[in-house]
């Protein structure tokens, strides 16, 4: 058992946290800018919350966090009351934000100077791949400190690789982003072809998802597509902030993203119907207005 501080309990951070202290056995202290969530967590879990990410960090093994941009990230971390403050020397750092791969850097300097590790650790798997203790963590870091954190992160996740150093957790998530937003974009596109030609898309799909055209989103995303519902995953503002993350990095590293670029800006004629908290899947209502 070690011990373990979780910042930042939204719809990810909330069940990862629970799983380091249900699954993983662990002591837990938890931070939330939004006290009386983390006062709820602790009472569901029989784990302890604190007023600031610096007492939620202060002794721990193991401190990670979940929230939602770099200046999120920077506030928690190196800002007034930020669990850095009070990290213990050795003491593993483990950030779950999907940010660039800049603060992941930056972080990891900071840590180095203060004498313990940082490790960037995206994930992927969304919201029920979080409250089922399934997801995909890309990790970027020292190998010792990866090693030392593994099992814990295994806590929440099917599956845990280690990428390279500091950075690449964040880069890898970037590839994982960019590969996702053509696919949504696809089956946005066959899903709404197929209506147009008069098909059964339950039919079409019965006998694509079989072949070469076969893919998660095909699997789990078709028949609410099909169904105009789009309340089921990832929210279209917080993919626009994981694109914007991608493109910026490409324009750093001068990667050419055409297709990127034009499902980013989908997405925004997404969220000028109202669709900001619609999941990713509703690039077919922009297809369909």
């Amino acid at each position: 058992m070690a011990t373990v501080a979780f910042i930042g309990l939204g719809v990810m951070g909330y069940p990862m946290a629970g799983h380091l202290k249900s699954r993983g056995g662990h002591e837990v202290t938890v931070f939330n800018r939004n006290g009386d969530k983390a006062r709820k967590w602790a009472e569901a879990f029989n784990g302890r919350h604190a007023p600031t990410p610096a007492a939620a960090a202060e002794g721990k093994d193991f401190v990670f966090s979940c929230v939602g941009n770099d200046d999120d990230l920077r506030t928690v971390t190196i800002g007034e009351n930020g669990a850095f403050h009070a990290m213990k020397q050795g003491a593993i750092f483990i950030d779950n934000t999907t940010a660039s791969a800049e603060v992941a850097r930056e972080l990891d300097a900071e840590a180095r100077s203060r004498g313990f590790h940082f490790l960037d650790a995206p994930v992927s798997g969304g919201q029920a791949g979080a409250e089922n203790g399934a997801l995909t963590v890309m990790v970027g870091g020292e190998p010792d400190a990866f090693e030392q954190a593994k099992p814990v992160i295994e806590s929440f996740a099917k599956m845990v690789g280690l990428m390279g150093s500091v950075g690449a957790g964040q880069l890898t998530k970037m590839i994982n982003q960019i590969c996702i937003a053509g696919l949504v974009q696809g089956l946005a596109e066959g899903i709404h072809f197929g209506k147009k030609a008069g098909l059964d898309i339950e039919k079409v799909i019965e006998v694509i998802s079989k072949g070469a055209a076969g893919s998660w989103q095909m699997e789990n995303r078709h028949k609410t597509m099909n169904a105009g519902k789009y309340d089921f995953g990832f929210a279209v503002d917080w993919m626009r902030k994981d694109l914007g993350i991608c493109l910026a990095e490409a324009n750093r590293n001068k990667a050419k993203l055409p297709v990127t670029a034009l499902v980013d800006q989908f997405y925004k004629d997404v969220q000028e119907m109202g669709g900001n908290r619609w999941d990713t899947s509703s690039l077919l209502a922009r297809l369909e207005k």
